[in-house]
């Protein structure tokens, strides 16, 4: 993908080791893909990294650069600023613990924003501009030590997602009575080696015709070994390195046994009946509290947990389709999958953000499509449309490979309205809708704006057109402020229809 030289660029401090694990950089990774979307560049700025990570980075349009010093020191965040200033970008995202109060101060400082990823509080202030934690234990009270102008998002509505997750947003997960697919993950690094623990555990397992697959990380130490491991067990194994399709996975799997790390999110997002073993000291809170609220089975810390007790507590899992099905059910709640799309609202200040249509929508969708005013601009009757002709239509569109929709959520998470694209060729037809409660605020041109820029970036589309019954002034008005021209004026049997264009080179985009 190659990405223009003018669009705004983020400079990501992370870093990723068989030490510190590779969870830092992979949810950064989330974060980069949703401002590459947005229209902007990701630059990865690291003081030790991963090859394979590094290379998907690099794969994904990303750039790397590489520093020498010190992590978390002076001159790391001296070298941060210089970096940041030569790209001329605006906003820097830290993640790390060996980032302090000291970094931040540094980075505010040369007048740079800054996006702080925490994960316990481990700061002693905090000069951010934004302070994400994502955890489900994240509380108001870590943060006492805070400039005035922080803001914080907290909690798993935040929680950062990668882009091949987002198109399983909406995606129910069947509960089998009974279960014998599971999936071992335990982090990119698992240093200590508890996958091979996992793996003896699961030879215990009897009566069940069990398939497994065991997805390590490139940065694991441990991988000739676990390939011998597989090759004893008295079951297939399949062992997966450097996955790119861990959704597709996790829907396959009918458990998992995880580490209380950010996979945990995945997982519950997933709706993936799950026992976490605790890898880290910071997996403590998450696995305690996924544990209390049964969205997972928390075994506890790694090495006071013997094979004995893996083996009789997935064996209890697998054959309880009651408590399973309540754990999707409790994950699915837990994590939207919105999270990457919420933060970069903060990072571009936008009052909008625009998420994929999913089966979920249909209700909205048809309650929008029956309001009288959109009824009485319609070119269809003006009558009242039936549920079941709306069902069908909607799953028309929403299979349709020349169709997109996109619902457009304001800064308190209300769906506000949507907006269609009906594709032929080069070229697209736009409609859109705002809901009751939110027109005359100047809703219609900014969705209008924001969802023609993501088109024209994400697409081959030269041109959209828009068609408006001539007595529909507001839409008209909301459609010339948004830069497209009339074209002409087409006369029907009942009315006049005003045709608008959007040429991509003269969009914002242009160049």
């Amino acid at each position: 993908m190659v990405v223009p030289k003018e669009l705004p660029r983020l400079i990501i401090r992370a870093d990723a080791s068989t030490k510190i694990g590779t969870g830092h950089l992979m949810r950064c990774l989330a974060l980069a893909q949703a401002w590459q979307d947005n229209q902007g560049q990701a630059v990865f700025f690291m003081a030790s990294s991963v090859p394979a990570i590094e290379k998907r980075l690099q794969s994904e349009g990303m750039k790397v650069i590489h520093t020498s010093v010190i992590q978390g020191s002076s001159e790391d965040a001296v070298e941060t600023v210089n970096i940041a200033h030569n790209l001329n970008a605006e906003w820097v995202v830290v993640d790390g613990y060996h980032f302090g109060s000291e970094y931040q101060k540094l980075i505010k400082e040369s007048g740079l924003h800054l996006l702080f990823i925490d994960d316990y509080g481990h700061a002693n202030h905090y000069y951010a501009d934004l302070v994400l934690n994502q955890n489900i234990h994240a509380h108001e009270n870590l943060y006492f030590n805070k400039e005035s102008y922080t803001q914080l998002l907290l909690g798993t509505d935040y929680t950062l997602l990668r882009r091949e997750f987002w198109q399983w947003r909406g995606w129910k997960r069947e509960t089998p009575s009974v279960a014998n697919k599971i999936l071992v993950t335990l982090g990119g690094a698992d240093p200590d080696n508890v996958t091979s623990k996992v793996i003896q555990g699961l030879q215990l397992v009897e009566g069940e015709e069990l398939e497994v697959v065991v997805v390590v990380g490139g940065s694991n130490p441990h991988y000739e070994q676990l390939k011998t491991a597989t090759k004893q067990s008295s079951f297939p194994i399949r062992l997966e390195r450097n996955v790119t399709n861990m959704p597709e996975l996790m829907a396959w799997a009918d458990v998992a046994i995880a580490s209380a790390g950010s996979t945990s999110w995945e997982l519950a997002f997933m709706g993936l009946p799950s026992l976490v073993l605790i890898l880290a000291d910071n997996q403590r809170d998450i696995a305690q509290k996924l544990g209390e609220i049964e969205v997972s089975i928390n075994l506890g810390w790694h090495e006071d947990v013997s094979v004995e007790q893996i083996s009789k507590v997935i064996i209890e899992l697998l054959e309880s389709a009651e408590i399973r099905s309540k754990m999707t059910s409790l994950g699915n709640e837990l994590v939207s999958g919105e999270g990457s799309n919420k933060v970069l609202v903060s990072l571009q200040g936008k009052e909008i953000r625009l998420r994929p249509v999913n089966q979920t929508d249909c209700k909205l969708l048809w309650h929008w499509a029956n309001d009288p005013e959109v009824r009485s601009v319609s070119f269809s009757s003006n009558s009242t449309i039936p549920w079941n002709n709306h069902v069908q239509w909607f799953n028309s569109k929403l299979s349709s490979p020349n169709c997109i929709i996109y619902i457009a959520i304001n800064k308190l998470d209300e769906p506000i309205g949507q907006v269609r694209f009906d594709i032929k060729a080069n070229e697209a037809t736009i409609s859109i809708s705002i809901d009751a409660n939110f027109r005359s605020q100047s809703y219609g041109s900014k969705l209008i704006k924001i969802a023609t820029e993501k088109l024209f970036f994400e697409s081959d589309i030269k041109t959209i057109n828009a068609y408006i019954k001539n007595d529909n002034y507001k839409s008209v008005k909301s459609f010339i402020n948004s830069g497209f021209h009339q074209i002409k004026v087409v006369d029907s049997q009942e009315y006049k229809i005003i045709h608008l264009g959007l040429n991509k080179h003269k969009s914002k985009l242009k160049g």
